[in-house]
């Protein structure tokens, strides 16, 4: 395996000693992408005692503790929280466009990565994971569970995917892939899951946005957005040769002013999505391609 070029399963499981010090839950530090969004209704797999404290006109007389009230002369009850239940669907992107990157790391095996942890993380916290992962010709599904069997077992279909990348490969490019994946999270997410969609992006369309838009009724998303610095400024390149796969074309972006053109064509396109998606509630992670993941997952999402 190629540093930076393609991940394998072992990579990824040993992610899950990095996977600390951010969380995807609602309450988050001041100044996350996440801070104020609402609780969701999420169900409880159970009962945690918080308090005992006097009864107050309109308590359940179930939760009386006759115990207390004896002893004290004075009605007491005992308050419970609902242990919360939040599964979390990853869907995770793994098409050729993905398979670029100019200085330490494919975008493909930052949004691997960037999988890994998150899932790592929610299945520490108790919760269930689920992933669906997507390339330009196959989706693989896998629904919530708190098995780290099962989370396995997704690394390593996610690792497959990821070896399976190649600059010539057959198959052409699919961008209509990210809204099949996106049909299938609306069909496997509920009520009150978390869903995160890690990607860059492309192939954004109508059928898209409907399904986040469906989605985001009853359930809360992330979008994290992976690109590379290239991509957002080839101004720094004297030189480039692109190519569709069958022929090559050199550029220069200083002389042509294409570089100028090209980046402001990325942040007009990063912004439209970023309004897009937040008007639905939707926060957006920049995740970029030189900074290792688990620091910009704690910088976006705070110390936890």
């Amino acid at each position: 395996m190629s540093a930076g070029i393609y991940t394998d399963t072992a990579s990824l499981a040993r992610l899950r000693h990095d996977a600390r010090g951010f969380s995807l839950l609602p309450q988050q530090p001041l100044g996350s992408p996440l801070a104020g969004r609402k609780r969701s209704r999420l169900r409880g797999r159970g009962l945690d005692f918080e308090e005992l404290r006097h009864y107050r006109p309109g308590d359940d007389i179930r939760t009386m503790d006759w115990r207390v009230t004896n002893r004290t002369g004075k009605p007491h009850v005992r308050v419970y929280t609902e242990e919360r239940d939040r599964p979390v669907i990853l869907v995770v992107d793994q098409r050729l466009g993905m398979f670029f990157g100019s200085r330490v790391k494919m975008k493909s095996v930052v949004a691997a990565e960037l999988a890994a942890l998150a899932a790592w993380r929610v299945l520490s916290q108790g919760d269930r994971v689920g992933t669906i992962l997507f390339n330009d010709s196959r989706c693989l599904q896998s629904r919530p569970s708190r098995s780290e069997r099962m989370l396995l077992k997704s690394l390593g279909q996610l690792s497959q995917m990821n070896s399976e990348l190649r600059a010539d490969q057959s198959s052409p490019p699919c961008p209509g892939q990210l809204a099949t994946a996106l049909n299938i999270a609306e069909r496997m997410a509920g009520h009150d899951f978390l869903v995160c969609i890690v990607s860059d992006f492309d192939g954004w369309n109508a059928a898209s946005l409907a399904s986040v838009k469906r989605m985001a009724r009853h359930n809360d998303l992330i979008a994290a957005l992976v690109f590379d610095p290239l991509e957002q400024d080839i101004t720094p390149a004297s030189s480039l040769v692109v190519s569709d796969g069958h022929y090559q074309l050199q550029v220069e972006p200083e002389r042509s002013e294409l570089g100028k053109r090209f980046q402001d064509s990325f942040q007009s396109s990063f912004s439209d999505l970023q309004q897009e998606l937040r008007k639905h509630g939707m926060p957006v992670l920049p995740i970029d391609t030189v900074a290792p993941v688990f620091e910009q997952l704690r910088r976006e999402l705070g110390r936890h």
